[in-house]
C-alpha cells in the first residue's frame, strides 16, 4: 500500500485527486491522511469527494472514509477502468473542470470510449476555467497524442453553481507520448473570449475584452477576442480567457472569472497583465500548463521537456507526488525535464 502524506508539499486538493488518479491507473492500494490539514476548512469538500467517488465508479474501488470533512481516506481500485457514459454533479459550485481533470487522465487507459457530463461551477478563482481548458490544454495534450474534447453546456458560477460541461476522451494507443517544448519562438497571436451571463444591458463582455485587448496591443501583440452574452446560467456571472500562439506551437493562457466587487476592466487588466508577464520570461508553458501538464508527463513514455515561467507549489507538489510513484524529473533553471513512467493499459 502507498502512502500519502496529504498535507506535504501543498497540501491542496490537488495532492489528493492525482493520488486517486495514479492508484487506479497503476492497481495500487493507496492510504491517504492530513487531507488539506492546514487548509482553513481541513478535509475533503464536496469537490475532492466527488474525485474520489468518480474515480472509484471507473474502477471499481473500496474506498473508506470517502465522507465530506475527512481526512483520511483508504482507496483499493479492484479492476480495469471500463469506459461508457457518467454523469455526476458536485451539488455546489465546485469545479467541474478539477473534476475533469481528475478524470481525464484515468480515462485515457479505459477499456473504451469515456463520456463524462459534469455539473457545478466553470468559472471561478483557484480552479481552471472551460476556457483555458478547451483552448490551451486540450490542445497541447494533443501533441502527446491525447484526444479529448469539452464542451459548455452551460456556464455556472460561484455561489450557486448550476453549470454543465460535457467532456469526451478517446482511450490512448499504447503509451502517452512525451512533450517536447524546448524553445517558444515568436508570438504568431493572440486570441480569447469574453462570457458573461444576465450582463448583455451591462456590456460586461465587451468592457472585459475592450480593456484586455488595449493592454495587451500596447506590448505589440495582434489580438482577437469574441465576446459572448448568455442567458442560460442560474445567475449573473462572468469570465475572461485568452491564449497566444507562437511559431513553434507553444500555446500560454490568462484567465479571470468575475465576482461580486470586481469590475470588467479590472478583470481585463488582470488577465492582460498575467499573459503578459508569462510571455515576457520566454516560458513556453503558462503558470497553469506548467503544473497540469505533470500528471501527463509522469505517465508518458519518454522525456517531456518545457521552460517553466516560474516555480510554484503546485508545480513542487505534482513533482514530489509523481516521484512517489516512481516517475523522475531534473530541473535545471526554469527547464523542467520529465522521464515517464511509459504507464499503458
Amino acid at each position: 500500500m502507498i502512502y500519502i502524506d496529504g498535507s506535504a508539499k501543498s497540501g491542496s486538493g490537488t495532492v489528493v485527486r492525482y493520488a486517486i488518479v495514479l492508484s487506479s491507473l497503476l492497481g495500487e492500494e493507496l492510504h491517504i491522511d492530513n487531507i488539506r490539514a492546514k487548509r482553513d476548512k481541513p478535509g475533503l469538500r464536496p469537490q475532492h469527494l466527488a474525485s474520489v467517488s468518480a474515480c472509484a465508479e471507473l474502477c471499481d474501488a473500496e474506498v473508506k472514509g470517502a465522507t465530506v470533512n475527512s481526512q483520511e481516506i483508504i482507496y483499493k481500485p479492484r479492476r480495469t477502468i471500463s469506459g461508457g457514459d457518467y454523469r455526476w454533479d458536485i451539488g455546489t459550485a465546485g469545479s467541474t473542470t478539477l473534476l475533469a481533470a481528475t478524470l481525464l487522465p484515468v480515462a485515457l487507459f479505459a477499456e473504451s470510449e469515456t463520456t463524462f457530463t459534469l455539473s457545478g461551477g466553470l468559472f471561478q478563482d483557484f480552479a481552471p476555467s472551460a476556457h483555458h481548458t478547451q483552448h490551451v490544454l486540450l490542445p497541447t495534450l494533443a501533441k502527446m497524442g491525447i484526444t479529448a474534447g469539452l464542451e459548455v453546456i452551460r456556464p455556472g458560477y460561484l455561489p450557486r453553481g448550476g453549470g454543465t460541461i460535457r467532456v469526451k476522451v478517446h482511450p490512448v494507443s499504447g503509451a502517452i507520448k512525451p512533450l517536447r517544448l524546448p524553445t517558444r519562438g515568436e508570438i504568431t497571436r493572440v486570441s480569447g473570449l469574453a462570457l458573461s451571463s444576465h450582463l448583455r444591458q451591462q456590456r460586461v463582455s465587451q468592457r472585459m475584452a475592450e480593456q484586455c485587448q488595449r493592454v495587451v496591443a500596447s506590448s505589440g501583440y495582434r489580438v482577437a477576442i469574441d465576446t459572448l452574452c448568455d442567458e442560460a446560467a442560474p445567475q449573473a456571472g462572468a469570465s475572461l480567457a485568452v491564449w497566444a500562439e507562437t511559431e513553434s506551437g507553444c500555446l500560454l493562457g490568462a484567465d479571470r472569472a468575475g465576482k461580486r466587487g470586481r469590475s470588467s476592466e479590472e478583470i481585463g487588466r488582470y488577465v492582460a497583465r498575467s499573459l503578459l508577464e508569462d510571455l515576457q520570461t520566454g516560458a513556453t508553458v503558462d503558470r497553469y500548463l506548467a503544473d497540469q501538464l505533470i500528471i501527463y508527463s509522469a505517465l508518458a513514455s519518454g522525456v517531456t521537456e518545457y521552460v517553466l515561467p516560474r516555480f510554484t507549489e503546485h508545480i513542487d507538489a505534482n513533482l514530489w507526488l509523481a516521484a512517489k510513484f516512481g516517475a523522475k524529473h531534473r530541473l535545471e533553471g526554469a527547464r523542467l525535464r520529465i522521464e515517464g513512467m511509459g504507464h499503458t493499459r
